[in-house]
């Protein structure tokens, strides 16, 4: 279903000179041809925000994607904003900017519009991402605060080529600590975020500071209770000629969130960005009307996110 309404192009403003797309793709694909494909499908669909990581491995893939448009002449450097994320064993400060400039380097980009601390976990520093002791448990690092790491963040901002900062799976908790000290405040957090997870008192402060919130696993992520087969949801599909994902996307950017949804699929690619506004009778029923509270990630208690593959 085409429709000329507006929804999907969407800017959310920040406390900083900065709008944020409201609809992000993310690119959390373990193949890199595959994830140059979906990100190229992506851009012609009409998603002008990408979300990335070092932690993806396939920020290289995604810069092949975005050089293809450009010099195709189908996308302009300004009309995107691309966000990548600073991994959790580079939170120590004077390993911040080379790992900031190795994902510039890989996304083949001069800037970096938003750059967001993964968690708010420190890893033991080094070149292997999931550090392990012998019974198989994360080694955390100590030595490192993440108000810390956030100052790293904001010289990379006062240096130039770096936009906006943020941070990801963070409680609301943690987030006023950071807030509270710090000289740049956060652009934008990113959370997970679906109507079975609302967080609404971390949307209200994220309002209250101009912040904008990003909802990943804006669909559930395909797990159970299946956020996709809620018969509220699926109900107000039904009656509005819509997937339920597309009332489930709809409703994220409506209510003043970001999102991100990520496929391989080109046809679900388009159908995700495809969106358009629910009548306020949806809203409520949406808000009203489901019960299920549910968290599918437990990085907020780990620092690992849970959707990521290890590796080897």
């Amino acid at each position: 279903m085409t429709t000329s309404d507006s929804l999907r192009y969407t800017r959310i403003p920040t406390h900083e000179a900065v709008t944020i797309p409201a609809v992000g793709f993310g690119t959390l694909i373990p193949d890199p041809l595959v994830t140059r494909q979906a990100t190229r499908a992506a851009l012609e669909a009409g998603f002008r925000h990408l979300d990335c990581a070092e932690r993806y491995r396939n920020e290289a893939a995604v810069g092949d994607a975005l050089q293809d448009a450009f010099r195709a002449g189908t996308l302009r450097r300004q009309d995107l904003f691309v966000t990548t994320k600073l991994w959790n064993t580079n939170h120590r400060p004077d390993r911040v900017r080379p790992a900031f400039d190795a994902s510039r380097r890989r996304l083949q980009l001069d800037e970096i519009d938003c750059y967001i601390i993964h968690t708010p976990f420190a890893f033991q520093p080094g070149d292997e991402q999931d550090p392990r002791d012998a019974s198989g448990h994360v080694i955390y690092d100590s030595g490192v605060t993440l108000a810390e790491t956030w100052g790293a963040l904001e010289r990379l901002v006062d240096e130039g080529h770096c936009k906006s900062i943020g941070l990801s799976d963070i409680t609301l908790e943690k987030l006023r600590e950071i807030v509270e000290v710090a000289r740049i405040r956060p652009a934008m957090v990113q959370v997970e975020s679906h109507p079975y997870l609302p967080e609404w008192d971390l949307l209200d402060f994220c309002r209250e500071h101009g912040i904008v919130l990003q909802a990943f696993a804006a669909l559930g992520h395909a797990m159970k209770p299946n956020l996709l087969a809620d018969p509220v949801i699926t109900a107000i599909a039904e009656r509005l000629h819509k997937t339920p994902a597309q009332v489930a996307l709809a409703w994220a950017v409506q209510r003043g969130t970001a999102f991100l949804t990520t496929s391989t699929n080109p046809r679900r690619i388009e159908e995700n960005f495809d969106i358009s506004t629910l009548p306020a009778d949806a809203m409520r029923e949406m808000r009203d009307h489901i019960t299920t509270n549910v968290r599918f990630n437990t990085v907020v208690e780990t620092g690992v996110p849970g959707f990521i593959p290890r590796a080897g």
